[in-house]
């Protein structure tokens, strides 16, 4: 049965799609398939079809409530974060929800919604979305992004310590691309950004961290 606009309009609605209690977890190969299927790409389609009214209705700030509660703010934060990097790729609406992502971000992290979340996959999408986000203090905030990531291992289950030790890598190397760029060159021509030499030459090597392989 098609479900209903109040159906796909609920923050339950992002998370069960999102977060969806399939024992991913269980075992290393397949927690690792579940990050590989969000962050390479794989999950366009499926919020093409499914989460356009959705992401359009939380860009627009009509979803902004769903910040009352932990699980709320968590949903709100894909929807502005993840889900426009599916449905505008390559194009510049896909970072347009950034600064308000990292914002309701990094006030869960100040107010507890981030300590009240309940496993480490769910606050690392928190994390990711403070990292993306360019402009003033990036670096400052990658700089306790490395700290917070380094909290997930040390709480992350045995089975899964290697994946989330990459989280720490891969903050890590965020942080040194900020260091040295102030922004994420890789962006530079979707933007309509001059990029340096320097940025050039990282461009055209390609490494970029969020193609890493897992």
């Amino acid at each position: 049965m098609e479900k209903s606009a109040d159906q796909i309009m609920r923050p339950e609605t992002v998370l069960d799609f999102w977060f969806p209690d399939d024992g991913h977890h269980q075992t290393a190969e397949t927690h690792k398939q579940f990050w590989l299927w969000r962050m390479q790409g794989h999950a366009d389609k499926a919020i093409c079809e499914n989460f356009a009214e959705l992401t359009q209705a939380a860009a627009q700030g009509h979803l902004d409530y769903w910040a009352h509660t932990p699980r709320g703010r968590l949903a709100l934060i894909t929807a502005l974060d993840q889900f426009p990097r599916s449905l505008w790729r390559d194009s510049p609406a896909a970072y347009g929800q950034d600064i308000k992502a990292a914002r309701l971000a990094i006030e869960g992290l100040e107010n507890g919604d981030y300590d009240a979340l309940d496993n480490v996959w769910e606050k690392q999408f928190c994390l990711i979305a403070i990292s993306h986000c360019e402009g003033p203090e990036h670096l400052q905030r990658m700089e306790r992004l490395v700290g917070e990531a380094a909290k997930l291992l040390a709480i992350a289950p045995e089975h899964l310590s290697s994946i989330y030790q990459m989280g720490v890598e891969q903050n890590q190397r965020v942080r040194d691309i900020i260091s040295r760029y102030g922004r994420h060159p890789h962006r530079n021509s979707i933007l309509g950004r001059i990029s340096t030499p320097d940025e050039e030459t990282y461009i055209a090597n390609g490494e970029f961290p969020h193609q890493r392989s897992l």
